[in-house]
């Protein structure tokens, strides 16, 4: 038979996590495989860019969607397990598993509404299935590997441990362009128990004219007032006028009005905003594969 589309997969694939154990997704791309009696030559099938089999880029995706969804986590890297949620979806026997039943839960629909294309009336559709143009497909489809390649690196931060997030911030600010470079000591992590609520120093400007302080927290929960607050007090006791605020998590409405309220200038980044900011500057991402979209050049075909 034809390789499934990832939304085949979503049912094979809870079922196969209904045990409750911790499952790797290299043992789920085998045995959807067999269950879907795949030829050697499916098995084989690449992907246009050569970068991954058809195969486990779609059961990457139907687990990705079920993660959305509440139904899956990750326990670890490149593994899954079955949520409450999941377990309740499966005992309810259901014949299939597609995004119309993921909509049921208001994770995905959050998720899809960010990355979902915008109708004429400027609102999102999610029930949208196919694009106007090839053009069109590309970047939509751009954005949600973008949303999900961002979901991924917090895991991976979130696994790291406090000291590594700290160097992590003041790295991506030297890639972003501030200070000059970590070599010529533009930056620097701080990181001690008795750093005084400061965990890096940046520059500026190459010149050093003015120093940022830098304070990086690795948490699940949002970062409320006080946090924001002790901050401020810091900043204060280094005479210092300029601070960025770096989370994996979020900032409560109260953090973000104080903030915003201060003389002194504190920049809030959440994990949402820092995962942005890592692919755009290349901090743990790699170019997987690129392609370049091209038109015709009307002028090259002028016949003076």
């Amino acid at each position: 038979m034809a390789i499934p589309d990832y939304q085949s997969c979503m049912l094979p694939l809870l079922r196969l996590a209904g045990d409750g154990e911790v499952h790797s997704m290299r043992e789920a791309v085998e045995k959807l495989s067999d269950e879907f009696g795949l030829t050697a030559e499916e098995r084989a099938e690449v992907l246009p860019s050569g970068s991954q089999f058809v195969m486990a880029n779609r059961v990457g995706w139907a687990r990705t969607y079920m993660k959305k969804a509440g139904l899956l986590s990750d326990p670890k890297r490149g593994h899954f397990q079955i949520t409450e949620r999941g377990r309740e979806l499966l005992d309810s026997n259901p014949s299939e598993i597609n995004t119309k039943t993921l909509r049921q839960y208001d994770s995905f629909v959050e998720f899809q509404t960010k990355s979902s294309p915008r109708t004429s009336s400027g609102a999102t559709s999610t029930e949208q299935t196919s694009y106007p143009t090839p053009q069109e497909a590309l970047e939509y489809g751009y954005e949600k590997l973008t949303e999900s390649l961002s979901d991924e690196l917090l895991e991976n931060v979130m696994a790291c441990s406090s000291a590594f997030f700290e160097r992590l911030v003041v790295q991506l600010l030297v890639a972003m362009g501030y200070g000059g470079s970590l070599k010529e000591a533009a930056a620097s992590v701080v990181g001690s128990a008795h750093d005084g609520g400061i965990d890096g120093i940046i520059n500026e400007d190459k010149l050093g004219l003015d120093t940022i302080y830098v304070q990086a927290k690795r948490w699940d929960g949002p970062v409320g007032r006080p946090e924001i607050q002790k901050f401020a007090g810091a900043l204060l006791g280094k005479r210092a006028r300029k601070g960025i605020f770096a989370t994996t998590s979020s900032f409560s409405k109260d953090a973000v009005e104080y903030a915003n309220g201060l003389e002194s200038k504190i920049v809030l980044i959440d994990g949402q905003r820092l995962a942005q900011l890592m692919i755009e500057n290349n901090i743990g991402v790699s170019v997987s594969h690129s392609y370049e979209v091209k038109r015709v050049d009307s002028d090259y075909f002028v016949d003076e």
